[in-house]
This record gives C-alpha cells, sequence and structure tokens, in this order.
C-alpha cells in the first residue's frame, strides 16, 4: 500500500473508491480542518483493512500539525506509529516513512535533538535500501536534519548536508525544494546573504513551477528565506514586505499557531522594533 507518493496523480485520484479518498483529497486541498475530521472518522471507523485506519491516523497528524495544534499532532503521530508498527512491522518503509514524518514535526515542538537523532536513524535505515522511494526517505531525513541542526546554530553542518541532500535529489522531486530552503537558511545563518538571496530565489523558481496543491504544505516558507536575506543586506523594506507576505499567506492557511506564521510573526517584529 503505497499512501504517500508525491508525484503524478494526486494521492487522492490514486485512492477513489478507498476510505482514504475523501481525507486526501481534502489535506491536498488545504482543507485542514475537514481532512482532520474525516481522517480521525475513518481511524475510528470498523474498516476490515486496519492499514487504511492507521493510514487515516498519519494523515489526521499531519493535518492537526498544519493547523497548529503541535502536541495533538505529535499524540496523534505516537498514535499512528504504535499502530504501523503492529500492522506493517517495525522495518517496513511505511513505519520508516511515518517516523520520518514524525521526526520533523518535532522542531515545531523546538525537539530539535530528538528530531536530529531520529533523522539520522531513518537516514541510515534509507542507506540501506534502493529505488525511489528509499531516495525520498534518504532525501526527507536530511531535509529534517538539516533544519534541526540550523535551529542549534549548525549552520555549516546544515549546509554540507542540505548540498549533499541536493545532489542525491532530482531537480523535479519536490523535495528539492525544501532542502534548498534548508541551505538558504544555513547561508543566512552564517552571514552569508548574497549566496542565500540567490539560493532563495532559486527555491522561488522551483516553488512557482509545482502544481498548486504540491505548493500549499511550503505556504510562506520561501518569503520568509527571502526576507532574512535581504534584511541581512539591508533592503528592509523590501524585506518587510515579503515577511508581511509570509505572515498573512501562513495565517491564512494554518492559522495564527503554525511555526512558520510565528516566525514571520516574529521576524515583523523585530524588524518594525529596530526602526526609528
Amino acid at each position: 500500500m503505497k499512501f504517500f507518493r508525491p508525484r503524478g496523480r494526486s494521492d487522492a485520484q490514486k485512492m477513489t473508491g478507498t476510505p482514504l479518498a475523501e481525507a486526501k483529497a481534502l489535506y491536498e486541498a488545504g482543507r485542514y480542518a475537514e481532512a482532520e475530521a474525516e481522517a480521525r472518522a475513518v481511524a475510528r471507523s470498523k474498516t476490515e483493512n486496519q492499514a487504511y485506519a492507521a493510514a487515516a491516523l498519519n494523515i489526521a497528524a499531519l493535518a492537526t500539525g498544519a493547523q497548529g495544534r503541535n502536541a495533538e499532532a505529535l499524540a496523534t503521530y505516537d498514535e499512528a506509529l504504535a499502530r504501523f508498527s503492529r500492522i506493517f512491522g517495525a522495518d517496513h518503509y511505511l513505519t520508516w516513512k511515518l517516523r520520518s514524518d514524525r521526526a520533523q514535526h518535532l522542531t515545531s515542538l523546538g525537539e530539535y535533538a530528538e528530531c536530529e537523532a531520529e533523522c539520522a536513524a531513518v537516514a541510515a535505515f534509507a542507506a540501506r535500501g534502493t529505488g525511489p522511494e528509499m531516495t525520498r526517505l534518504a532525501a526527507a531525513a536530511r531535509n529534517g536534519l538539516a533544519f534541526a541542526l540550523n535551529a542549534q546554530g549548525r549552520h555549516q553542518e546544515a549546509e554540507a548536508l542540505a548540498r549533499e541532500g541536493l545532489a542525491a535529489c532530482p531537480a523535479r522531486e519536490p523535495m528539492s525544494l525544501v532542502l534548498r530552503l534548508g541551505l538558504a537558511r544555513s547561508l543566512n545563518g552564517q552571514a552569508r546573504y548574497d549566496e542565500a538571496l540567490a539560493e532563495a530565489r532559486r527555491a522561488d523558481s522551483q516553488y512557482r513551477a509545482l502544481p498548486e496543491r504540491q505548493r500549499l504544505p511550503e505556504r510562506g516558507a520561501v518569503e520568509l528565506v527571502l526576507a532574512k536575506a535581504l534584511s541581512g543586506l539591508d533592503q528592509v523594506r523590501e524585506a518587510r514586505g515579503l515577511a508581511v507576505a509570509a505572515h498573512d499567506a501562513c495565517l491564512a492557511s494554518f492559522g495564527p499557531d503554525h511555526r512558520r506564521t510565528v516566525e514571520a510573526r516574529t521576524m515583523l517584529d523585530r524588524m518594525d522594533g529596530a526602526r526609528p
């Protein structure tokens, strides 16, 4: 059961006729509250195929996290992981994919060291396998590692990991976008703002080339990295405009408690506090 393929037909199209179709369609459309409600209903149902009920919990966790309810999302990930381990086994690809999703959500709770350790374990598992699924899993793990390292101020390590991930990830894969954003963040953290701006602009081009449904989870992310680089280059007016755009997009898409909304608000507060 290949629940979470990132390209080609939408997941909802692939799942037509399954209990997950509606929840996936709602999630892909950015209707996170509705997706969560539908997914939790499937997880509570008496469906004969318990794999679908377990996958529904994964969708519920993703949708809850997208609304900024981070502690609830982590609890749902933990419940889903217990089911995945029981149904598929601890060493199944889907179980490790869920571990990757859960680990990267830890960043929303500030658990950067735990995210780092778990993503390193996922990367080690992925390195033992072959094929496109393992390549995507390795890229996701590198992205989580880079984010956790950046958050801990270890920007040079994050840069190396992001570059390694980009070298191994085809440019057509959506994961290359988030790896490039991680690279730009690492360069911003080293005050290499010209380089960060160049990478952020490349990320912006990648973002604009994606289908709308693949853009939704990254709303505001490019603008935040661009704003940071421009602010570092003293292009304050343009930087502030991008920070406002990021905040408004994240607020509308994810709500006030989402990590990215908070980051944009903090950036704006810092910019406004520095103004004469």
